[in-house]
Parts: structure tokens; sequence; C-alpha cells
């Protein structure tokens, strides 16, 4: 379908990649990764026909439709969303309206007539090629689309230059999916999409019938969106089979082999050279040594490309709250007459790491600015915790940056005993490398002061984190900094997510948002999806194929290796939170022995419940994940 022969790219007098020979076939799906400034959207516009080769050429069978999709940039106005969303579908509406016109001419003519038969005969035609290109269901196609994408109804008639530049980019990811072109290049088609856009458009590329590449930084989505791997790596880009995980599988092994490869033929030069050094001036050996130097000349020297520095980066850990560090009673929302959610109650305790999820406009950004101290509560009652510090990051951050200053001298005034390597160095991390560092904070896009902001509230965190959105901007090498020193964080963290991977890593707890009410759910996303859709925790070993032999079926009944690996996972998380947990019932049943007061008193009564309550449904999960893993076979 499309072909890539000898391709090469520059940019100035850096060299992209070069000798690029891809072939993407109809039913290809592969995912572009590689460093950021590697070249993958400069790759993905090539196929798109929007950039040309500075080497080799590029071929498209006849017929072949390609649809991108940029980061972000577009505009689109003059219609409603709607409207907007009908025009890519102009040759099946010009045909209905052929229809109307063709049905008004026959109802006026005489069926008799031989102008009635060349009418109708139209009119047959048109009409079956209406129906198989599935005319009579467009309005419903345009609706399963917009609603997938996270648009309301009364959203669909609205003219589109009323939305913001996020809902923007849905729109025209709309219009791409409903023209279904035999190439869809999409380019970090999450960054605007919330957790329940990312699940339906996973589901919808599931079903694609055409070809597809795509660039992200999700780990998940390209786990399970892709077939194929392209990574740009060293002005190359290598093919791996399989999914992302797949991908750094092999990846690892690859350059195992590689090191591998390098050092025998190391051993073999150095033993080859030292010969040549040794009986170079003996005429009984003269033969010999033409030999081995012929044989050294040959040898095509094998090189181990510099590998990508991996950073770890570790907060200063804050001092510690108290047990308690945040409990709503009762608590509700409103904007004037727009209601956000009410009756809310919940209490956060040291250690947490919640996920707030729900659909966009639920009200978790709300939330976490009611936890900042920011918004007001309508009504309720919110209290902080002993030693409780709270630390907030929005996703507009940026804002409060000294525009003037230079992003090592500001980042260096945060963290005045770290070197200038280990400041440049996590800066690198947030993608700030080289001249970018002594940049002045003003000349920064949006997204990356927030990207900055986010990297300087790092260096000296308090004891309770309230992130909105922290992981937008970042590449996977950044989510991963950030992640992994998240995890070692001995504070609390209570944070908004779109990235299915980062939420599923880090969270302990999970609060849903939706229909008004504050669900709480305990576990990672993935437990919390399991707990929405009500089915039982068990494993199915998976059927042999018939023609097995006795002993390759034995082989295929096990229980696959990477669900049992989750549910021990799962059940030593389990043990730890359930410890956690009788701790605390421990010191509420101390605190409940010595009266203070009537309040009080009632207080630590309902929150001694609330824990009894959680630790039977954790105990009940624990003991549903053992009786699994004791009878796997």
């Amino acid at each position: 379908m499309l072909q890539l022969n000898g391709a090469g790219k520059r940019y100035g007098r850096k060299v992209l990649f070069e000798g690029l020979d891809w072939l993407i076939t109809s039913r290809d799906r592969a995912g572009l990764v590689g460093a950021n400034g590697a070249g993958k959207t400069t790759l993905l516009k090539v196929l798109a026909g929007l950039e040309s080769l500075d080497y080799g050429s590029l071929t498209t069978t006849r017929g072949t439709t390609t649809g991108y999709l940029p980061q972000d940039g577009l505009s689109l106005s003059g219609r409603t969303v709607f409207d907007e969303c009908m025009s890519v579908f102009a040759g099946l509406l010009a045909m209905e309206q052929e229809l109307e016109t063709l049905t008004h001419q026959m109802s006026d003519l005489d069926h008799a007539g031989p102008e009635y038969a060349a009418v109708a005969e139209r009119f047959h035609r048109v009409e079956s090629e209406f129906r198989t290109r599935d005319g009579y269901a467009l309005e419903a196609r345009v609706g399963t689309v917009l609603n997938g994408l996270g648009f309301r109804k009364e959203d669909w008639t609205r003219p589109t230059e009323t939305f913001s530049g996020g809902w923007q980019m849905r729109i025209a990811l709309a219009r791409l999916l409903l023209e279904q072109p035999n190439l869809l290049l999409l380019d970090e088609p999450t960054n605007h999409l919330d957790l329940e856009a990312r699940n339906w458009l996973e589901e919808y590329l599931a079903g694609y019938p055409y070809a597809c590449v795509l660039i992200s930084h999700d780990r998940y989505f390209l786990d399970v969106t892709v077939r194929k791997i392209a990574e740009i790596w060293n002005k190359s880009v290598h093919f791996y089979s399989g999914n992302y995980e797949q991908y750094l599988k092999q990846k690892t092994e690859h350059h195992q082999q590689l090191e591998a490869a390098y050092r025998n033929q190391r051993e073999r030069i150095e033993q080859l050279e030292a010969f040549i050094s040794r009986f170079r001036y003996q005429a009984t050996k003269a033969r010999q040594v033409q030999s081995r130097i012929k044989e050294l000349e040959k040898i095509e020297r094998i090189e181990i490309p510099p590998e990508e520095k991996t950073i770890h980066f570790t907060f200063p850990q804050p001092k510690a709250s108290g047990r308690i560090v945040a409990e709503f009673q009762n608590v509700t929302k409103c904007y004037g007459e727009k209601f956000v959610f009410g009756g809310a109650g919940f209490i956060i305790e040291r250690g947490d790491r919640v996920a707030l999820v729900g659909v966009n406009g639920a009200g978790k950004s709300t939330l976490i600015k009611l936890l900042a101290g920011i918004e007001p509560l309508t009504t309720g009652e919110y209290r902080l915790g002993h030693n409780a510090e709270v630390d907030y990051f929005a996703q507009d951050q940026y804002k409060e940056l000294d525009p003037n200053a230079r992003l090592i001298d500001d980042f260096g005034d945060a963290a005045p005993r770290k070197t200038q390597t280990e400041l440049r160095s996590l800066l690198g991390c947030f993608l700030f490398s080289e001249d970018d560092v002594f940049k002045r904070i003003g000349v920064l896009s949006g997204g990356e002061r927030n990207r900055y902001a986010l990297a300087r509230m790092l260096l000296s965190p308090s004891n309770f984190l309230l992130l909105d959105e922290p992981t937008n901007h970042l590449d996977m090498r950044a989510k991963d900094v950030l992640l992994e020193a998240l995890a070692r964080f001995t504070g609390t963290v209570v944070f908004v997510s779109h990235d299915r991977y980062f939420i599923d890593k880090l969270a302990t707890r999970v609060f849903e948002i939706e229909d008004g009410e504050i669900r709480v759910f305990p576990g990672n996303y993935e437990d919390y999806l399991w707990r929405k859709s009500g089915k039982p925790l068990e494993f199915v070993p998976e059927p042999p194929a018939p023609a097995l032999e006795p002993a390759r079926a034995a082989v295929a009944q096990r229980v696959n290796p990477m669900k049992v690996r989750k549910l021990k996972d799962r059940a030593q998380s389990l043990e730890g939170e359930i410890a956690q947990l009788e701790s605390s019932i421990a010191g509420t049943e101390a605190s409940l022995a010595t009266f203070v007061s009537t309040a009080e008193t009632v207080r630590l009564t309902s929150l001694l419940a609330e824990q009894r309550a959680r630790l039977e449904g954790l105990m009940s999960e624990w003991e549903e994940v053992s009786e699994s893993l004791e009878a796997r076979p």
C-alpha cells in the first residue's frame, strides 16, 4: 500500500534517519517510538505526504487515502460539531439529495412512459450504492463517534469555534475516524482525551478495517493498539514485532546479543592484531601474516551506539504527617445553580496514593482545588490532618513562575545544594537539554512551562501532594522518572492523570466522580475496572488446540504466567494495605479509650466503622485472590 526505499531525512545539519526500507500493508498496526527530537513526527508527516524526503523514495499504491492528525494546532469554525462531522460524507449526502430529487420526479412522471423507466433505473442504481455504503446510518455513525469521544448530546449543536483547543482536536479526530482513510496517521491522539475516551478509542482502533501508524507516550495505549513497533534510534529505524511491552523485551535481548557479538569480535580482532604484531617480520610466517591482515581488513566492525542515560530521581522525603491527612464529611460543591457533587465523605490516610477518575467535567479538578483549600465548600466540613502540608500542582501552574528567570538559575534557586551537572540532568529528564536550560521561562510554550513547574515542585515537595494532570506534556522517559519518584515518596498523593499505565502503577485507591457522587475503590485502575464490571476474580486455563499432543496440551493448559504474576502482586499489595489498616484501627480504638468530647467520640466511632468496613472488603478480596492462586495448576 505504501513503501519507503532507502529513505532519509535531515533537519538542518542533523540526520534524523537514513537507509529506511518500510512496507506498510493494508492492515498494519504500527507504533512509532524514539527519544524526543528523534524524528517521529517528521517521519509521520513524510508518510502523510506533508514532508519530502532528502534521500530515497516513497511509493503509494493507487487508491490509497491517508488521514493525518497532528498533535495540536487545528482550528475549526463555521459549522456545528455535528455538521462538521457529517461534512466528511459529502459524496453520500449528495447521493441522498439526488435520491430525494429522483423520488419527486418519479411521482410526477407517467409510470408507463420511457422517461419514468430511465429515472427509476437511475434511482435503483444510486439507492443500491447508497445502501451498500451504509448511507442510511450516517447520523448513527456520527453519534457513536461523538459519544465515544466524550461529546454530550447538547454539544452536537454548538459551533465548533466555541470549543477549546483540546476539544477542537477531538472534533478533528472524530472527522478522521468517520472518513476511515486507508492509512490512519495519528500523532499523540490521546493527548486531549480523558480515560473513558481513550478506552473507547482503543476499542475503535481494534476494529479499524485499514492500516494505522501512531505516536503515543501512553504505554498501555500502545500495548493494546499496535502489533509492530518502529523505533527511531541512532539515525536508523529498527522494527520489532508485537506491542510496546514485547518491544522492550526484544530490544533488551537485541542489545545483549549485540554486546556479545561485539565482545567476540573484539577478541578475534585482538588475536589477529597480536599475531600480526608478533610475526610481521618473520619470513617463515609471511603468508600467515598476510592472511590475517586480509581477514582483519574484511571484518565489518560492530558498533554499539551510546544508550540514553537512565535518570533516577528521588524526592527529598518530607516530615511525617498525622495518620489522617484529610477528611471530608457530607461535602457538597456547586457553582451557582450548577451542581458538581454532594454528600461526599471520605478519609485520606498517610501514604495513600489516590487517583481521581471520571469523565471530563465530572469534578476531578474541582475536588483537588477543594483539598488544596483554594475553592470553598458549598456545604459540609473539610479537615486537614495534623502536620499535613499541601503542595498543589495545577494544570496552569506555569502562571506562578517568573517569566524573566532563566531555567537553570531558577532551578538552582529551588535546589541550592545540587551541582550544575545534577540540575542539568534533571532538567534533561523533563525534556530540557543543551541550550534549552538557558532559556527564559517567558519564552517557553504553555506545555513546556507546566513541565518545568512540575520538575521545580518535585525538588522540595510537601507531605501532601495534589497533582492535576502531572503527566501532560511528558514523554515516556519523563513519566518513568516521575512514576519512580512518586512510588518512593513517603508522603500522600492525590492525582488526576489520563495515563492508564501511570495510574495502574501508582494508585492504591481510586475515587470515582460520577453523577454527582464520589465513590471510593481500593486498589489501582485495573482493580477499579474489575469491581465496576462485577466479574468474579478467577483464572480460566487456556484450552489446548484440538491437534496438540498430550505433552504440548499439558503446557497449553497452564495458567497465563502474566495473570499469575498480577495475582501475586495484588495479594502482596493487599497484605500491606490490611496491615496498615489494622494498625490504623488499633490507633482509633486506643483514641476512643480516652474521652475528649462527645463530638470527638462520635467522629472516632464513625471513623472506626468505616475502617472496619474497609478492612472487611480488603480481607474478602484477599481471600478470593489467595483461593485463585491456590487453585492454579
